[in-house]
């Protein structure tokens, strides 16, 4: 397979699942093990690649919520239902909370987070415990108190942004599902607590894919950093194409899954988290 299909088969995998709660970081690990591309998780080129289509997959948010964005900004101190000054619990603020509660343990614990990216036992592991626990959030709290993320308190975005550490810590586990059952069992609906997953993975993400790139085109003892000065005019264009992809793959899939939770619920991703996190347990296994 050529590097240009892979890039666009490696940009529609992290399109798809970035914000889906299925875990892009193991579909993309399994993808590269498949018996016709086998791709070194430790090849520097294509670690870059991952964080490359990463970032385009996080970039489609603040465009696809560019309006909604603005709207929140424009009355920030103000809460926008009572228009009195509430900062504390303001959207903006819980974002950034949210954000900061995920942020400084994850990069305390960057050593264990990866050592358990290179084991399929934690991602088929996560993925099996995580759709467990999707399955059962999401039958459990089907009676929410707060429809919109504009109710939200600050305690309740310090629970997501906690119960976001464990996406890091635990590949597999999927960001996007902890922080939508973390807001389930915090009393949000589905549709609010999707809308507040997509918007607090604005910073996190992006704080992550900078974070990895910086590390990734960096060298240091026993690693070799791609040199960005003497990439080939073929190895840009992959990066361009998988950019490109997983951009507009992303940006479809955004629009889809808001529109299927305001008629489902998450138990069909569930499903599907429990049989492939037991097939890698199993293939691991053998």
């Amino acid at each position: 397979m050529t590097d240009y299909l892979l890039a666009s088969l490696f940009g529609v995998i992290e399109g798809v699942t970035e914000f889906l709660p299925v875990s892009s970081t193991a579909h993309l690990r399994i993808a590269k093990a498949l018996p016709f591309i086998r791709i070194p998780l430790a090849d520097p080129y294509w670690k870059m690649f991952d964080v490359v289509i990463q970032l385009g997959a996080v970039l489609c948010l603040p465009l696809y919520f560019r309006k909604r964005i603005a709207d929140l900004f424009k009355t920030f101190p103000a809460a926008p239902f009572t228009m009195k000054r509430d900062t504390l619990n303001h959207p903006v603020t819980l974002v950034c909370i949210a954000f900061f509660m995920t942020a400084l343990p994850a990069f305390l614990l960057k050593k264990v987070i990866s050592h358990n990216l290179e084991s399929p036992q934690v991602i088929g592991a996560a993925l099996l415990a995580g759709g467990i626990v999707m399955w059962l959030v999401d039958t459990l709290f089907d009676k929410p108190r707060i429809t919109e993320l504009t109710r939200m308190n600050w305690l309740q975005a310090a629970w997501i942004g906690a119960v976001q550490i464990l996406a890091a810590v635990f590949p597999g586990t999927s960001r996007s599902m902890a922080t939508i059952a973390a807001g389930q069992t915090a009393g949000l609906s589905r549709c609010a607590a999707l809308e507040f997953s997509f918007f607090v993975s604005i910073p996190t993400m992006a704080a992550a894919t900078g974070y990895d790139l910086l590390k990734t085109l960096s060298s240091g003892p026993g690693r070799t950093a791609p040199d960005t000065a003497v990439l080939t005019l073929h190895q840009w264009g992959t990066l361009a194409i998988g950019f490109t992809v997983s951009f507009f793959v992303a940006w479809a899939v955004v629009a889809w899954f808001m529109a299927w939770v305001r008629r489902r619920g998450f138990v069909p991703f569930a499903v599907y988290r429990i049989l492939l996190g037991m097939s890698i347990l199993f293939f691991g296994a053998r």
